[in-house]
């Protein structure tokens, strides 16, 4: 993601490719879910969400600014299907390298959340089966919603705010106009991004994070996960488009005045 396959870096060979996303992904879901899961008693009171929220956002944007810079050089760093695709929608990256792509990050979530089951059950007795009742820090609507918001409202909120965050990540690491503080741009977005869904959904915004933990979070996670592989990869699909469309069109050579 640092440079998202930026036409002017040479390209790792594929295999190396998949390996870096799969590990990045493993970070970001290891990271982050780690931190709702196992640390968020320990911020709070009973009841107190806020430093649950910051904690959590935190560390969802802290792994990512990390591994951009650690594997962004060998992949591109999205450690997101939607980054993927949206990626592919503004020509960054071949169409045919996706599917492989995000195979490897829907593995390195899933990887990742079996290893913190794997912890939790060596955990306080009782601690992972009311971890799972919970959710597992899954998304969701309704009653799994933290703030009690509705479907519609995840639906929009996912589009919107994964379609800002892919804006974000093509301008940063355009080939030309990109800056080499990408990283820690997308970072932050990413973590603002966090900031504000989190109340409404538990802040998908990535398909392989919302798998990696339904998965785990029981039949109604698994029910409503369709919301969370659909609609942050409409947001991307928009976004890719759209910058296309708007900011990478080529300069009309005829247009310019003479000198």
């Amino acid at each position: 993601m640092s440079r998202i396959e930026s036409p002017a870096a040479p390209a790792s060979p594929l295999p190396a490719r998949l390996v870096a996303e799969g590990l990045g992904t493993f970070l970001l879901v290891a990271a982050a879910m780690g931190t709702a899961l196992f640390a968020s008693n320990h911020f709070t009171d009973p009841g107190a969400q806020g430093a649950i929220y910051l904690a959590v956002a935190l560390a969802v944007g802290l792994s990512v600014l990390v591994g951009v810079y650690a594997f962004g050089p060998i992949s591109g760093g999205h450690f997101n299907p939607a980054v993927t695709l949206g990626a592919a929608a503004a020509g960054r990256i071949p169409w045919k390298d996706a599917g492989p792509y995000v195979v490897a990050q829907c593995v390195g979530g899933v990887v990742a959340s079996t290893v913190l089951t794997l912890i939790g059950t060596f955990g306080p007795e009782g601690w992972l089966p009311r971890a799972q009742d919970a959710g597992f820090a899954s998304n969701g609507w309704g009653t799994l919603s933290p703030g009690g918001f509705g479907a519609w409202a995840a639906i929009i909120a996912e589009v919107v705010f994964t379609a800002l965050f892919l804006f974000v990540i093509l301008g940063v690491t355009h080939p030309v106009r990109g800056t080499p503080f990408a990283g820690v741009a997308i970072g932050f977005t990413l973590t603002l991004g966090v900031l504000a869904t989190l109340p409404i959904d538990n802040a998908s915004l990535n398909p392989a994070r919302s798998l990696a933990t339904a998965i785990y979070g029981g039949v109604g996670p698994l029910l409503q996960l369709w919301v969370f592989l659909v609609f942050p990869v409409v947001g991307a699909l928009i976004a890719g488009f759209t910058y296309r469309a708007l900011f990478d069109v080529p300069v009309d050579q005829g247009s310019r005045p003479s000198s």
